[in-house]
């Protein structure tokens, strides 16, 4: 791995720490602030909508900054954020520091994957990416396990301080190993940042990101009820299954990026309808324990297959001023994550069982099939057009 793209995947491995481990100290903050543990929980919503509405505000305020300067000034962000949740006296102030700390989330990885593309040649655009987000991926397996073990036994201040140093530590990787000429913003400014966003493509991008993440978080949110109600298996043994999804996402992601280097839309494709298809399995091969525990495996390195080939098309279709698009991307892979978590939620209300509730998500990966599909088709249609003669 190179050193300028390790550096960035360091700051992803304490983003990505940031982001989940909350989950696994609900009981703890509960406690601790004096709330109930799904008042908790919404920390994670509002993590979330700070990604979404932060990224653009940040992308723009950015546009004409040198790269290098504002992925320190992102990194510090965050170290500076979790300081401020370790020492939030109530739940207001942490509710405030998780905002403040999400703020940074999407345009470190819009900006980052713009970057960790510009360190490579061509050819090795995505599998830059991909390594990239190794660090996120990284997060769940060994950040996530490691960071509730340390709220448990020391308090959930003390995981949100090892944050901190690990933050430092990816701020000084980026200082010194990153250069500092590194993707230049364009000439264009924010106003070239701007005028991409006009394009097509770039917005069929996003909606496949949207569309796919939410086909996860339709059933991913309910994953737990699934696996003890219909699987059978242990809330114990659960926990372990889902470190087995963070391994499939791990490997998905460095598979990802190698395929979309290769052959970037039908990646894309493939991946999705392989998902439509996983979904179906799971639907009536899901109380079978064994198959059960195989396919959460197989879904985690599907999802994020797709996720370097996304973002190195939106990069791409956005050449002219890629770092706002990028950003927007990581949005949209947020409302995708609120958005399917809604859907499934819907789903159950409505009667939808737990054994049958894949088939939400297989309907949604087979929504953004038919958007990746439209999105190739205009790729072909560009290409045999007649060019305008000089």
């Amino acid at each position: 791995m190179p050193l300028p793209i390790l550096a960035l995947a360091i700051a992803s491995f304490c983003i990505g720490t940031t982001e989940f481990v909350i989950m696994g100290l609900l009981p703890e903050v509960a406690a601790d602030l004096g709330v109930s543990i799904p008042s908790v929980g919404l920390l994670v919503t509002g993590y979330a909508l700070g990604v979404v509405f932060g990224a653009p505000v940040v992308a723009m305020a950015t546009a004409r900054l040198p790269r290098k300067p504002v992925l320190v000034g992102l990194a510090t962000l965050f170290v500076i954020g979790n300081l401020f949740c370790a020492i939030a006296p109530n739940y207001w102030l942490l509710m405030a520091a998780r905002v403040f700390t999400a703020f940074g989330h999407g345009a470190f990885f819009g900006i980052g994957s713009v970057v960790a593309a510009s360190l490579v040649p061509r050819n090795k655009r995505a599998s830059a990416i991909a390594l990239m987000f190794a660090g996120l991926t990284l997060s769940n397996i060994l950040g996530v396990p490691a960071g509730t073990a340390l709220g448990e036994a020391f308090g959930w201040r003390a995981t949100f301080l090892a944050v901190v140093g690990i933050g430092l530590v990816s701020v000084a990787a980026i200082a010194w190993l990153v250069p500092s000429d590194v993707a230049e913003p364009s000439g264009g400014g924010l106003v070239g940042e701007l005028r991409v966003l006009g394009k097509l493509q770039v917005w069929l991008a996003m909606l496949i990101a949207s569309l796919a993440s939410a086909s996860l978080f339709a059933v991913f949110t309910y994953i737990k009820p699934y696996l003890t109600v219909v699987s059978g298996l242990s809330t114990a043994t659960v926990t372990w299954v889902l470190l087995l999804f963070g391994a499939g996402m791990t490997i998905g992601n460095i598979i990802g990026g190698r395929l979309a280097d290769w052959k970037l839309m039908p990646t894309v494709i493939g991946t999705l309808l392989a998902m439509a298809l996983l979904f179906v399995v799971f639907t009536n091969l899901g109380a079978i324990a064994s198959v059960a525990v195989a396919i959460v495996f197989l879904w985690g390195m599907l999802i994020f297959i797709v996720v370097p080939p996304l973002q190195i098309r939106v990069v791409e279709a956005a050449a002219e001023g890629p770092n706002l698009a990028a950003t927007l991307n990581q949005g949209a892979f947020n409302v995708g994550n609120a958005g399917g978590a809604w859907i499934g939620g819907l789903a159950i209300s409505w009667g939808v069982s737990y054994a049958n509730l894949p088939l939400v998500g297989a309907a949604l990966a087979l929504l953004a099939v038919a958007v990746a599909v439209l999105s190739q088709s205009l790729d072909r249609r560009t290409i045999l057009e007649p060019q305008p003669a000089e």
